[in-house]
């Protein structure tokens, strides 16, 4: 996935988890978060973040003409670059999926039952569900999800559950938005429960899988898989 018209900057503030204020190039401008997680472990004053800007924001009718997309987190090994756009992780398994031998007919938000889910196709003619979920908490090469409870993510679970037992290939996949990571594991501090479901369903015929991306201030992509560690369900 390919961002144009990329500035870099200094994040401000974050008066909501809509609008960020950025210094850049001298001034301040207002910038659309595109991320409504938490995110306080990334955003925090004077680190570098990095904008897409959109020069036909008027004529769209955007109320900003900047997109907040990544930051540089300093980590224990050195910076690491982190994407942080909500909506680019869809788009990079799509492109992923769609490069993949034996993938046919791949669609988006795709209907199943009450259900919709991200990406629907066909592998080796087998049809196929998936989620996906974007990761941007790091903790020493660990990544976790969620960064806040999310009931709406337990019912993506659940769902993906059910298309399992009515004989679909049903799979999650977390997209970590950076590179540098050992390991993937749910957060279960902040949302057991949701710990707790991915067990479930990996048990129950759900594909649990978890990538890194190769990150640029312009792109991402998906790149090599990485060791997931569900929750032990004895403990």
């Amino acid at each position: 996935m390919k961002y144009e018209h990329i500035v870099q900057g200094h994040f401000l503030e974050r008066p909501n988890r809509f609008i960020a204020r950025v210094l850049t190039d001298g001034k301040e401008v207002t910038c659309h978060v595109k991320n409504t997680g938490r995110c306080r472990e990334l955003l925090i004053p004077g680190v570098q973040v990095f904008l897409e800007y959109h020069p036909d924001a008027a004529a769209l009718g955007r109320k900003t003409e900047y997109s907040l997309i990544g930051v540089k987190k300093e980590t224990q090994n050195g910076p690491v670059l982190i994407n942080m756009d909500s909506q680019a992780p869809n788009q990079a398994a799509f492109e992923w999926l769609a490069g993949k031998s034996g993938v046919s007919d791949l669609r988006r938000e795709v209907t199943f039952g009450n259900s919709r889910f991200d990406l629907a196709f066909k592998k080796a003619g087998i049809p196929s569900f998936m989620e996906v979920k974007g990761v941007t908490l790091e903790d020493n090469g660990i990544a976790r999800f969620p960064d806040a409870p999310t009931e709406r993510g337990i019912k993506h679970l659940l769902e993906l559950k059910h298309a399992a037992q009515e004989g679909y290939a049903a799979s999650v996949l977390f997209v970590i938005q950076m590179k540098g990571i050992r390991s993937f594991e749910p957060n279960m501090a902040t949302h057991p429960a949701f710990g707790e479901a991915l067990n479930d369903v990996s048990r129950s015929g759900v594909k649990v899988m978890a990538y890194d991306c190769i990150i640029t201030a312009d792109s991402i992509a998906l790149d090599q898989p990485v060791k997931v560690s569900l929750p032990d369900p004895g403990k």
